[in-house]
């Protein structure tokens, strides 16, 4: 399966959780935003939402610094 991950594509044999994805990213425990086919997905849902062949997801990852 393709998913395509701030424009770059990635390819999985299996269809990842959101969660597993952001493992293989080594995003976990970051502040982070994640649109899925232009929808918002709440942190709270990362878990249980299954992402799919051709999925597009834009993940912003939050910088602090003054």
């Amino acid at each position: 399966m393709q998913l395509t991950v701030n424009g770059t594509s990635h390819s999985f044999e299996q269809n990842p959780s959101l969660t597993r994805l952001l493992e293989y990213l080594s995003l976990t425990g970051k502040r982070l935003a994640v649109e899925c086919n232009g929808e918002i997905v709440p942190r709270s849902r990362f878990d249980e939402t299954q992402l799919a062949d051709g999925d597009k997801l834009e993940i912003v990852v939050a910088v602090g610094g003054g």
